[in-house]
């Protein structure tokens, strides 16, 4: 099914500020948010749409591949992004939840609802995120231009294994805020001329998590997470280049007390090449030929990253031209098709001459003799 145009989604232009855009999906996902609107699946659906668009608008990033791509540009395999992370997942409603409590959180569900006679949805109990991780992983040019599974080793908070992540010391349990009673947050009502406005804040007794741990697991402190390390198979596509990434959704640290993971960023770096130099998907390799090759014209063999290929080099060829060989080069991330292997062909000066060669050059330069042009910026034909 082919996705809206998230400009069109937020009712905003595609020069709209970055206020102009949080504004926009403000205003949106208030009036379909699902504690406003409880067993409305449809309009579950639209606040999980805008939301999507908001996401992506919201970073420069992934705006910029939108803008240019589209949904192709943020919608790579295994969440792939360039210098932004991709939304190459399925997009559900917790990510929507956590994506506007994020940023409008602040304010309490009751608080972003009511007006005048107060009213408001139920507020969700507090669960921590797990902070979200990066690494990087240096590929080599022929692995770009292949793709590769790296195996990498990530050091992180993962859940207790004495307590299950609960944070309580095995074989207790904990127990319902006081405060809140095991709501996460607290109520309070204003009365005003203008009427009744109902504010929701988190507990500031169990920071919205509605539990409080009365005797905490000696191995976590009561944290529900420990430090380990886990390791994971990453699938890097063909093409990418250094600041890429790929997003390992829900392989981050471990939440406090059950909270969701974060996620992890794998970002690439690629390796400097001692045989190419890469333009963009275009590769650049310099390659020495003997003057009388370039004179005569000659066949070479000529290194890619795909393989070696055969090239002509004409009669009369002017050291430093540039040929290209055509679906040679890096495959394109956002597309099908590869860039082309460029060939500089350099002459290269013997040293060293034996008493044999060094007669044959001063032979040869009687013969060319007067031949050479003159200074000039066009001798090559430029």
């Amino acid at each position: 099914m082919t996705k809206p145009d998230y400009y069109e989604v937020l009712g905003v232009d595609r020069e709209a500020s970055d206020d102009e855009i949080k504004r926009a999906y403000r205003k949106l996902a208030v009036k379909y948010h699902p504690d406003k609107n409880p067993d409305n699946s449809e309009a579950e659906e639209k606040f999980k749409e805008v939301t999507e668009a908001y996401e992506v608008l919201r970073d420069p990033e992934k705006r910029r591949l939108y803008d240019q791509y589209g949904h192709a540009g943020i919608s790579g395999e295994g969440g792939f992004g360039g210098g932004g992370f991709g939304m190459g997942h399925e997009f559900d409603l917790s990510d929507a939840l956590r994506a506007f409590m994020r940023d409008f959180g602040g304010f309490g569900f009751d608080d972003v609802f009511s007006s005048g006679g107060g009213g408001g949805g139920q507020a969700r109990k507090g669960r921590h995120k797990g902070h979200d991780l990066q690494v990087k992983v240096k590929l080599t040019l022929e692995e770009i231009a292949e793709g590769v599974t790296k195996t990498i080793k990530i050091k992180k908070l993962v859940r207790c294994s004495r307590c299950g992540g609960s944070g309580a010391r095995p074989g207790s349990q904990p127990r319902t805020c006081p405060e809140c009673g095991g709501q996460g947050r607290i109520r309070r009502v204003q009365r005003t001329l203008l009427g009744q406005f109902v504010n929701v804040v988190t507990c500031p007794a169990c920071h919205g998590e509605g539990k409080i741990i009365a005797d905490p697991c000696p191995d976590c402190r009561g944290t529900g997470v420990v430090r380990g390390e886990e390791t994971v198979k990453v699938k890097i596509p063909a093409g990418v280049s250094s600041g890429n990434y790929i997003t390992l959704k829900g392989q981050g640290d471990a939440g406090e007390r059950g909270g969701p993971a974060g996620d992890v960023f794998v970002v690439v770096e690629e390796k400097e090449s001692d045989l190419f130099e890469r333009h963009g998907d275009d590769l650049l390799i310099t390659l020495p030929v003997l003057p009388s090759d370039l004179a005569l014209g000659t066949k070479v063999e000529v290194p890619t990253v795909t393989g070696r290929v055969s090239m002509k080099i004409p009669a009369g060829t002017h050291s430093h031209k540039i040929f290209r060989i055509p679906n040679r080069g890096i495959p394109h991330l956002h597309g099908p098709g590869r860039g082309d292997q460029l060939v500089r062909v350099v002459a290269w000066t013997p040293q060293n001459l034996s008493p044999e060669e060094k007669e044959h050059f001063e032979r040869l330069r009687e013969l060319e003799a007067g031949k050479v042009p003159p200074p000039g910026r066009k001798i090559y034909g430029g």
